[in-house]
């Protein structure tokens, strides 16, 4: 057995914070949304998360088009499986952030960050994980 790392980076537009994180059910993209949409009403965000088993579809959310679509991408990018994305504007991590980690299915939070970001995926024959992140330039 084998395994490869991968190093994707983030993209982060100007005026915008992503949060990356880990859960372990179908409902989350769900649950987000009523975390994040009930903490601010001018809050902007964009949510998806990848599928671990069965068809393995990213689900998706939020309140601006953009936004989601940039969390698709970057979700793809990433390939791991239960992993979410999640972009915000009009907002920052340290107003939701305690939130979204009493979210019954979060596990982890990963990054949560406007600076650069690199996530490291490693590869197995079984599939794509999430070990880590590089968050700036230190």
């Amino acid at each position: 057995m084998s395994v490869k790392i991968d190093v994707v980076r983030i993209d982060i537009p100007e005026g915008t914070n992503v949060i990356i994180g880990q859960s372990h059910f179908i409902k989350t993209v769900e649950d987000l949304y009523e975390t994040l949409s009930s903490s601010s009403p001018n809050l902007k965000f964009g949510i998806a998360f990848n599928e671990a088993s069965g068809k393995r579809l990213i689900r998706y959310d939020g309140n601006d088009g953009d936004l989601i679509k940039l969390a698709i991408e970057q979700a793809k990018k990433i390939g791991a499986g239960h992993l979410f994305v999640i972009y915000l504007k009009n907002g920052y991590p340290i107003n939701v952030l305690n939130r979204i980690k009493n979210t019954d299915e979060v596990v982890r939070i990963f990054a949560a960050t406007a600076n650069p970001l690199q996530v490291l995926v490693a590869e197995t024959d079984q599939g794509r994980g999430v070990i880590g992140v590089v968050d700036g330039y230190t």
